[in-house]
């Protein structure tokens, strides 16, 4: 089931520890793992809508509790060329578009991108997720110069991408609030 609840997203703790709160809207199981799997590697972009409505709640709630204030920039977590390519792009980009079209103070800004050397984390325990992004994620163009910058992802099982997405960022100068994912492993 994709429905936030009202005390979604709730906070979370990952393998590794990004530094900054994560924030999941539920487990990475049933149907929400079925839609995820399905947007990402079948190309269901029909489920584009409800997710990014499932998105836009939990990004509704983090800002009516205060966590997260306006001007907000958010930054998908980085993909793969490849996977992007294979995919008809980037479908957590397509989310964050879509979850935040009507509000005009939330840009969405793809300031990542995994360098060539990034493998699919598919299988890797948490060190070697660690080791496949360590240094592969970079920032293109001007990092978002937003009060607050909120990275978004489809899913976080150990905690790795939104490690190092989250290190670039503050060394490129972001103020990095939080994380926000669809689901959690």
């Amino acid at each position: 089931m994709l429905a936030v609840g009202t005390d979604q997203p709730h906070l979370i703790t990952t393998r590794v520890d990004p530094g900054v709160p994560v924030f999941a809207l539920g487990r990475y199981a049933g149907a929400r793992r079925a839609a995820i799997v399905a947007l990402k590697e079948r190309g269901r972009t029909d489920l584009t809508a409800p997710l990014a409505a499932t998105l836009a709640v939990g990004l509704h709630h983090l800002l009516t509790w205060g966590i997260l204030g306006l001007p907000l920039t958010i930054v998908p977590a980085p993909t793969r060329r490849s996977a992007a390519r294979r995919r008809g792009g980037d479908p957590v980009t397509r989310l964050a578009h879509t979850a935040t079209r009507a509000h005009p103070a939330i840009t969405v800004t793809p300031a990542l991108r995994m360098t060539a050397f990034a493998r699919d984390s598919v299988g890797l325990n948490s060190g070697g997720r660690e080791r496949n992004v360590a240094g592969r994620v970079t920032v293109r163009g001007r990092p978002p110069a937003a009060q607050q910058v909120l990275l978004v992802d489809d899913n976080v099982t150990t905690g790795a991408t939104a490690t190092e997405a989250v290190r670039v960022l503050r060394v490129a100068g972001a103020c990095v609030a939080g994380v926000l994912v669809l689901a959690h492993a």
